[in-house]
């Protein structure tokens, strides 16, 4: 059984205590996790401060050039990633296979940002006097990613991170942390100064405060749950840490009664049931004009019922990533349905061979009131909701009674209202006939109110996040 130890200074260091990693496929026990302590974290800050300066004096066009290396690198050996995480995740090889492809293509976008590290030069009023700024790195960057898609997620982090000369501390989710081992050690192979990238294994609950509140962290860039962000935006502003938070989304995905119904169920499936519906982008609130709403809810219902659960190449969608989150979607579909609502398709565990893993039908429910848990809590999970309304005004007032604002899609034929929804949707992204997720490494990311804090990874935008920006006067004398 492999061990999974925490990763400092380039050194294993184990834990005295252990947690298996399971396969959500199945539930069978796939590594050891060492859990980090107290020692470990100490440890860990005190390798990242030692090694921030060095990486930070190397000049920007040349960690781009180690980083690039690390893409190749993990490019030549991408199919022993995709197994890890398709084992590790749960998912079909060929989904594990894609997103170890956007990995590196998210890797190499911020790797070229090396040469592109922009301040800019401004006129001053004063003759004689010029002003500019420079970027300079925060110092240690705390990184902490979620399991749903392990290798991205890294790659959206800790690449930026290190182009503007930070040193990481990155904590990887506990469901997932063999890729996150994987990838460290790639990228230490490549040339990154091993106590540059410090990954630190272990259970967020415990580690997690340990991490955040510690006097060494200069940023921190957190992907997860809403409730979880909060905590960290409290325990960091306490010491007006520098904070990142891409949180939570209740994504909204529109149907016209000028939309392709085709499309848009195809589009509709994609975004409520792949990857198990575990994206922060993945639709959750589908809402339909009455017009069209039993024809499309027909075509939706079909497309849903044709997913074929799994991890053969064959499969739509593997399991959600523990039991514990699998029996949370169960309890809050039972209690919809207490509370009025109606399951059109899905809504229990699967059965058979898949009994043992964690996986759950894919489920379409109607009838849930807008304030209910199923309509303003993010489930994480391949469930959609869906709503009845008479026109666009209302399915826009809809749409934007959300806590969250993190994605958005509409499906018309009408310019006018797909402009009218990208401007008015009260989102960080917005998307026309297609699904609520989607976009790319060279965008920036993010969302409003319970969605995130404002800021935007990754793009250009991941820049400001780790990086602070300088003022520089030079007065010349020209006598």
């Amino acid at each position: 059984m492999k061990l999974i130890p925490s990763l400092i200074g380039g050194e294993d260091v184990a834990g005295a205590r252990t947690a298996p990693v399971l396969n959500p496929h199945d539930a069978s026990e796939i590594a050891q996790l060492a859990l980090a302590d107290a020692s470990v974290v100490e440890r860990a800050f005190a390798a990242a401060r030692a090694a921030q300066q060095t990486w930070a004096a190397i000049p920007a066009v040349k960690r781009g050039e180690i980083l690039f290396k690390a893409c190749a690198l993990i490019e030549e050996r991408a199919e022993e990633l995709s197994r890890i995480v398709a084992e590790e995740a749960g998912k079909p090889l060929k989904d594990a296979r894609g997103e170890t492809g956007a990995a590196i293509q998210c890797g190499r976008f911020f790797a070229g940002e090396g040469q592109r590290l922009f301040g800019r030069t401004m006129p001053s009023n004063t003759p004689n006097k010029y002003a500019m700024t420079i970027r300079q790195p925060c110092g240690v960057a705390l990184l902490i990613t979620a399991a749903n898609t392990p290798a991205p997620n890294f790659a959206w982090k800790a690449f930026p991170a290190l182009i503007c000369g930070n040193a990481v501390v990155l904590k990887p989710a506990e469901d997932t942390p063999i890729s996150a081992d994987w990838m460290a050690r790639v990228l230490i192979e490549a040339g990154v100064p091993a106590g540059a990238l410090n990954v630190v294994q272990g259970l967020g609950a415990e580690v997690g405060p340990l991490l955040v509140e510690h006097d060494a962290v200069d940023v921190v860039s957190f992907t997860g749950s809403t409730r979880v962000g909060r905590e960290i935006a409290e325990k960091a502003g306490a010491k007006l840490k520098k904070v990142s938070l891409e949180l939570g989304g209740k994504n909204a995905f529109l149907v016209c009664d000028d939309a392709d119904l085709d499309k848009a169920a195809r589009w509709a499936a994609l975004s409520a049931f792949s990857n198990a519906g575990q994206r922060c982008a993945a639709g959750s609130r589908f809402i339909v004009f009455d017009a069209v709403y039993d024809a499309f809810v027909e075509k939706f219902v079909a497309v849903a019922r044709a997913q074929k659960l799994g991890v053969g190449e064959d499969c739509d969608f593997g399991p959600v990533i523990n039991e514990r989150q699998l029996d949370v979607m169960l309890r809050l579909i039972e209690r919809a349905t207490e509370s009025g609502a109606r399951v059109v398709t899905g809504g229990k565990r699967a059965r058979g061979e898949l009994a043992k893993g964690f996986y759950i039908e894919p489920t379409i429910i109607e009838g849930a009131g807008p304030g209910d848990d199923l309509s303003t809590r993010e489930l994480f999970g391949p469930i959609a909701a869906l709503y009845r309304v008479k026109d666009f005004a209302e399915a826009l007032k809809l749409a934007n009674d959300s806590p969250y604002g993190l994605t958005a899609c509409i499906h018309t034929r009408s310019i006018n209202c797909a402009w009218t929804f990208a401007q008015a949707v009260e989102t960080g992204v917005a998307v026309v006939n297609a699904g609520t997720f989607g976009s790319e490494p060279h965008m920036p990311f993010g969302g409003r109110k319970a969605s995130g804090n404002g800021t935007r990874e990754p793009g250009t935008e991941a820049l400001d996040v780790y990086s602070e920006l300088k003022d520089i006067y030079l007065v010349i004398d020209p006598a």
